[in-house]
């Protein structure tokens, strides 16, 4: 269903957010970056950046986007960026946010409201990252991490991480006679966030791009702690062709392996864009190099896992009702 007919349906509110006049065309994560062909972290990167706008201060991990965009003495940032270490992005954002309090107050930059956000891979936020970023919801920082999820540790050599698929052939979970594969289930971070009660945890992927900038923008009027989880095809390690990043999102969303959604004050909605039926997880990991030794059996598993899943998001979804 295109915009125009969500609207007319009901399902889309603020129509005027869909406009593309209202996008900002000023680039702030500019062309020349060093990623890999395809890479969808980096598309995400730029979209995140245009609904930020100008008055936005970037911590970031180490990580892909650290390494690809500030090879010295370049850099592909065009708004105040920091880098981190890989545990400390949520606790230097927070000490970046009290700053800018600070400002205010003295009256420095009264007539601006400059937003703070952290940003960082899973393994940055959803292993090394965990207790700095618990820290920041829980004490309640007005700032926007965003976690760009590629599955692993593909900065390093594509090592597994908390937010590893199960069955995923990884570096450190190689399939073989031992292991067929990492043998965890995902972390669920954006539900761990929720667990904080904090105003705004949301999904989000590149391969919707109008849908994403529209959490982030919602997020980032946000006056406290919010929290996105947008997840960021990697041709290198998931084993796909470049040119097939923008589909295997959608192919991820479209099998329910990874829902859009937005908790709002303990409120959940299912974003417009999933579909009514969730098509078999096998047409999104047949593509994928990274699952081509499962059998059967364990992507049957698989698929039992990801429906059980999906069922308790919708159970959620509709007691918000």
């Amino acid at each position: 269903m295109n915009t125009a007919k969500q609207y007319r349906s009901g399902l889309v509110e603020n129509f005027d957010l869909y406009a593309p006049k209202l996008v900002d065309k000023e680039e702030y994560f500019a062309a020349g970056h060093r990623a890999c062909q395809g890479c969808g972290e980096a598309l995400a990167i730029r979209l995140m950046c245009k609904a930020l706008g100008r008055d936005t201060v970037i911590v970031n991990a180490t990580g892909c986007m650290e390494v690809i965009s500030t090879m010295y003495p370049t850099t592909a940032w065009k708004l105040p960026w920091m880098h981190v270490a890989f545990p400390n992005a949520a606790a230097v954002a927070s000490g970046v946010e009290a700053g800018l309090k600070v400002l205010r107050r003295k009256g420095k930059i009264k007539d601006r409201y400059v937003k703070t956000v952290g940003i960082g891979g899973d393994g940055g936020t959803v292993d090394i990252g965990l207790q700095a970023l618990s820290g920041a919801m829980e004490r309640g920082h007005d700032m926007l991490y965003v976690c760009f999820d590629n599955e692993a540790y593909m900065n390093t050599g594509i090592q597994r991480s908390g937010a590893t698929p199960f069955g995923a052939s990884t570096t450190t979970a190689p399939p073989g006679k031992a292991s067929r594969g990492n043998r965890t289930w995902k972390k669920n971070m954006p539900e761990m966030m929720v667990a904080h009660n904090i105003p705004y945890v949301a999904t989000a992927c590149h391969s919707y791009p109008i849908d994403f900038m529209n959490k982030v923008k919602k997020a980032r009027s946000i006056k406290g702690p919010s929290y996105i989880h947008c997840l960021s095809v990697c041709p290198t390690g998931w084993r796909c062709d470049s040119k097939s990043c923008i589909k295997m999102g959608r192919l991820a969303v479209e099998t329910g392996a990874f829902p859009l959604y937005e908790v709002e004050n303990g409120k959940y909605r299912l974003s417009a864009d999933m579909p009514e039926t969730l098509r078999p997880l096998e047409d999104y990991i047949k593509l994928q190099g990274r699952f081509r030794h499962l059998t059967p059996d364990e992507i049957g598993y698989f698929q039992e896992r990801v429906k059980l899943e999906y069922k308790k998001l919708m159970t959620k979804v509709k007691s918000s009702r």
